[in-house]
Order: structure tokens, then C-alpha cells, then sequence
């Protein structure tokens, strides 16, 4: 997807050339993450099948690049993405939907869902919480704040002071940098970018999901999502981890059983 003065998007869709009127659901990874990460494409499928139009996009400065989408070439990019911009990537993509399919009987541009995994939980919340597009929200092991993430203020001053700070990914053994906008972007954004505030005015139905074996997001973050809104449901997988289960690679022609749990609730949801 390209845009005017803007990185462009790497966006992946599934839909059945068969079926009429498919609801829209829109798949936004989290941090360290991208859209072929894991089991997701089989998640996507999984989702499709079942009568739905799935869309799963890498956020732009999410670290890859078009001609490589999976781990991260250009931390350059990365160190300069924020909220604000994966905020700005998911309206662009919003708009662009609904653009490519305005005139197409086989998908149903007035019913759109969002998932979020884990950082990404935390976009879809509170994109759901200001733009009328979105019919329902699904929050996967989402954080329910931002603010806490940045460290001690001691932290906070260094990293203003170094103008970066460097994270290692476990996987891939990369030190990757956040540049100091990150957090300057977020203190002028604070109001809009504050989780708690979203979740509260949130009217849609929301379905939050979370693994009681997470060590990367605790469950108490999702019983925080439920406790701000009431009206939501909520669903503990028992015995799943983080990314219920699943891993980079992925090689397995099937889901995991907890993740074939989650896709069973969500498939449910979005059906009721």
C-alpha cells in the first residue's frame, strides 16, 4: 500500500472469491513483531474460512522493509516508530479498505473488526475508542497501559540524555534502538494514548483474551481491560504463554491447541 510522504504499508489478504458480504477483520502484530510471524498466516486462514475477510499488515516502522518483511533490516525505522504512527498506519489502512472494496458485494465494508496482539492490543483499543468504523475489537494478550513501559525516571533521563537506548531481541540476537522521540512522542500524546481512559469509553463489543501462563504480559493487564469495561468478555486459555503457544518459525501445518482455542473464541465472537 503506498502513500503520499509516508513509508508505504506490506499488507497480506484473505478472502473467499465465493462468498458475498464478508465482515472485515484487520490483524495488527505487536512489539518485535510483523504479519508472518509464527502461526499468524494460519491464524488468517483459519479466520477466513469461516467467512471473513482477513487483513494482517506490518506496521511501517515496524523494522522491516518491503523487499524483506520478516525480522528487521531497517532499524533505522524502528528506533523512530512510536504510538502515534502505528495509529496513523492502522487509519491509513482503515481508509484504504474501504476505498479497495467500496464497490465489491463480496466484502462488507461496514462491519469491521479489529484484533490486536500484545503492543498492537493496546493500538486497536484505542483506535476502536475514537473512530466509529469499528464494529468489534478483539484484545490477544494486549497491554493495558503504555506509560509504565518506559522505565524509572532515572531511566528516562539517561535515555534523554543518550538519545537512544538499545533493547536485544532474544531471537535474533539485534540490538534494537528506540530513539528519544518515542517517549517525547508519547508525553504529547499522553490523553489520547492512555489505554485505561480508551478501554472505559469503549461501545462496541470487545472480547479479551489473555493465556494464564504469560510471562510477557501479565493476565492482570487483560482482568484490567475487563475490569474498565464491564461489557466485555473475558477468556482465559489455560496453560498458554504469551503467543499461546506458538513460535518463530512456525512449521507446523496446523495451530497450537491453545491457539485453535483462541481463534475458536474469536470466530464465535464475531459471529454473535
Amino acid at each position: 500500500m503506498e502513500r503520499t510522504n509516508k513509508k508505504p504499508i506490506l499488507l497480506d489478504l484473505f478472502h473467499n472469491q465465493k462468498n458475498t458480504n464478508q465482515p472485515i477483520v484487520i490483524f495488527c502484530h505487536g512489539y518485535k513483531g510483523f504479519k508472518d510471524w509464527g502461526a499468524w498466516d494460519l491464524m488468517a486462514k483459519a479466520i477466513t474460512d469461516k467467512g471473513f475477510c482477513f487483513l494482517k499488515f506490518n506496521f511501517s516502522h515496524n523494522g522491516g522493509t518491503m523487499e524483506n518483511p520478516i525480522d528487521f533490516p531497517d532499524l533505522e525505522a524502528f528506533g523512530h516508530n512510536n504510538y502515534t504512527k502505528e495509529l496513523d498506519d492502522l487509519n491509513d489502512v482503515l481508509d484504504w479498505i474501504q476505498k479497495h472494496f467500496k464497490n465489491d458485494s463480496k466484502v462488507n465494508i461496514n462491519e469491521i473488526s479489529l484484533i490486536g496482539h500484545s503492543r498492537g492490543g493496546g493500538i486497536t483499543i484505542l483506535k476502536a475508542s475514537e473512530d466509529h468504523r469499528i464494529s468489534k475489537l478483539v484484545s490477544l494478550a494486549s497491554v493495558s497501559d503504555y506509560a509504565s513501559r518506559f522505565g524509572s525516571e532515572s531511566d528516562i533521563e539517561k535515555w534523554q540524555k543518550d538519545g537512544v537506548k538499545y533493547v536485544i531481541n532474544g531471537r535474533t540476537k539485534q540490538e534494537m534502538p528506540h530513539f528519544f522521540q518515542f517517549f517525547e512522542d508519547f508525553k504529547a500524546n499522553e490523553e489520547r494514548l492512555n489505554i485505561r481512559k480508551a478501554t472505559k469509553s469503549i461501545n462496541i463489543p470487545h472480547l479479551v483474551i489473555h493465556g494464564s501462563d504469560d510471562t510477557s504480559v501479565k493476565l492482570e493487564e487483560s482482568e484490567a481491560l475487563h475490569r474498565w469495561n464491564p461489557k466485555s468478555q473475558l477468556k482465559i486459555i489455560e496453560g498458554a504463554n504469551h503467543v499461546f503457544n506458538t513460535s518463530h518459525p512456525w512449521q507446523k501445518d496446523e495451530l497450537s491447541i491453545e491457539l485453535q482455542k483462541v481463534v475458536a473464541e474469536i470466530i464465535t465472537f464475531l459471529n454473535s
